[in-house]
């Protein structure tokens, strides 16, 4: 179990005139539309581990959005708690969540937000001179996340001059100069044509496995989702319908929601070795692989070689996978 990094314990967020009574009563939804007030987030607890990649999705309008401002408190929740290593935000003053933003957060939205008449480097120091840096020191620590996202050569450039991918990954610069513990992203690559989405998806992937960050990602892309997400949350109306490893959402559904949102989903997609993977090792094997491996990934190299494989985790083998297992997961009937 990764250590908790960040929990939400009953957040609302209420719009109207009267929302703390509706909250001390615990209002439904049809009771909170029925006094003429929106339920933006209704009643929301979960946990956010160490180093995890915690993904929020759901349709437009069901307060995934919402939910993240209120853990950073862009927006102020009507009620609940929020920890943030055990510090409850709820409680911190105005200058005490000024400086968390400013040092401990980074964020990530949908538009790139770049400021025109600042060059690359400019773009990416603004923060840290905003935090009062010398030029020296945060020209240095700018050119490192430049390398980082891979746009070295780029730095006395503006944001005219690069395209939308090279765009976003200022952004994403930008938010890594204070080297926060925590990073929001709210739907970062829905603005980009599917072929850039995937390489900043790459991207991302890369990055988080150099740095290993607390992260909480919206998407409304389930696609997305289950490419990136250690776990998810999925959100309806306001609350929290399930949170579970991308796995557990496709092949264990919470209710008819949630099986909408994965019916197109292949399964390949998914299921891990270790979830189809049977006790013991034989001789002969053609190779050891993981057992988060996702099938969609190994099943060329399973079928191909005509002979099971040791699955390992941990460092251990915990027994193997044939071909036939995964043709099973292929053909939708395995897992």
């Amino acid at each position: 179990m990764r250590p908790v990094k960040l929990a939400c314990r009953h957040v609302w967020k209420i719009y109207g005139p009267h929302p703390d009574r509706l909250v001390a009563d615990a209002a439904g939804l049809e009771a909170i539309r029925a006094s003429g007030h929106v339920g933006a987030v209704r009643d929301v607890s979960l946990e956010v581990g160490q180093g995890e990649i915690f993904v929020i999705m759901g349709l437009s309008g069901s307060g995934k959005s919402t939910l993240v401002r209120c853990l950073s408190r862009l927006v102020e929740p009507t009620g609940g708690e929020i920890l943030y290593d055990g510090e409850d935000l709820l409680k911190a003053s105005p200058s005490r969540m000024i400086e968390i933003r400013r040092h401990r957060m980074g964020m990530v939205f949908q538009h790139f937000a770049l400021l025109p008449h600042l060059s690359v480097l400019e773009n990416v120091a603004f923060p840290l001179e905003v935090q009062g840096w010398k030029r020296g020191p945060r020209e240095a620590q700018a050119r490192e996340v430049i390398s980082l996202v891979g746009l070295q050569g780029r730095e006395r450039h503006y944001p005219r001059q690069l395209s939308g991918g090279q765009q976003q990954r200022v952004g994403i610069a930008r938010s890594l100069a204070i080297k926060p513990d925590l990073w929001f992203l709210d739907e970062p690559f829905s603005a980009l044509d599917p072929l850039i989405r995937r390489e900043m998806q790459d991207e991302f992937l890369r990055i988080q496995r150099q740095l290993k960050k607390t992260i909480v990602f919206i998407t409304h892309d389930f696609d997305e989702a289950i490419r990136l997400a250690d776990r998810i949350a999925i959100m309806k109306d306001g609350a929290v319908v399930q949170v579970a490893t991308p796995e557990e959402v496709v092949l264990a559904p919470a209710d008819d929601y949630v099986a909408a949102f994965t019916a197109h989903v292949a399964r390949a997609k998914v299921v891990t070795l270790g979830r189809i993977a049977v006790p013991g090792v034989p001789e002969g094997v053609a190779g050891d692989l993981p057992a988060e491996a996702r099938v969609e990934a190994v099943a060329e190299q399973i079928v191909t070689s005509g002979r099971p494989f040791a699955v390992i985790r941990d460092g251990a083998k915990v027994g193997h996978v044939t071909p036939q297992a995964v043709i099973a997961v292929l053909l939708g009937k395995g897992g």
